[in-house]
């Protein structure tokens, strides 16, 4: 419950912007799913069920949700600065797949959760301080589970609870009530609406 409260506060929309924005969603023609809790989870869902071909996201928790698919980058283009580093890196268009990257790093679905948690993601943004991906990888693959990687970490006071975030990820909250239904434009329906 603490880490959906975290994860929702750093992402709080007004109530008149969704509806607003499901208003402009059904005048342009697009279904649209009213999620229960995480977007990305639902997003998730209809990929893994065939009702979307990927889920488009900024960052990777729709992975984590179990997203067979994952473009990120949709709408972004060209460079981005990073983070404590006076350089740049080019942003692109990326198509991120769940199989391959499990595969290619040799972890199981719940180890990538495991590692996630680790380093961190939307409801524990921080991770465990000093550890990056390529140590957590490496712990993870000798240890197994977070809370055998735990003892092996210097800064192993976490402020978070591992079990209700894997909890989020492998049981997440998600709807069947939705049909996807895609309409004409109501063109003169947008130019009021906007």
């Amino acid at each position: 419950e603490e880490a959906l409260k975290y994860a929702q506060a750093t992402s709080r929309l007004k109530d008149y912007m969704q509806e607003d924005s499901k208003k402009l969603l059904s005048l342009m023609g697009l279904p649209w799913i009213q999620a229960p809790s995480e977007g990305e989870a639902q997003a998730a869902y209809l990929t893994k069920k065939g009702d979307a071909d990927y889920c488009a996201s900024q960052d990777y928790d729709s992975l984590l949700f179990g997203a067979p698919k994952l473009i990120r980058n949709v709408t972004i283009s060209g460079k981005r600065k990073i983070a404590r580093r006076n350089s740049y890196v080019n942003i692109s268009p990326e198509i991120m797949e769940l199989k391959k990257i499990l595969s290619e790093n040799k972890i199981t679905f719940e180890q990538l959760i495991d590692l996630s948690i680790l380093i961190g993601t939307d409801f524990n943004p921080m991770g465990i301080k000093g550890l990056g991906p390529k140590t957590a990888l490496k712990l993870i693959k000798e240890h197994g589970t977070f809370a055998k990687v735990l003892p092996h970490v210097k800064n192993n006071q976490i402020q978070f609870d591992p079990q209700e975030i894997q909890e989020i990820f492998l049981n997440p909250k998600i709807t069947d009530d939705y049909v996807l239904n895609w309409k004409d434009v109501d063109i003169e329906g947008v130019i009021d609406f906007l």
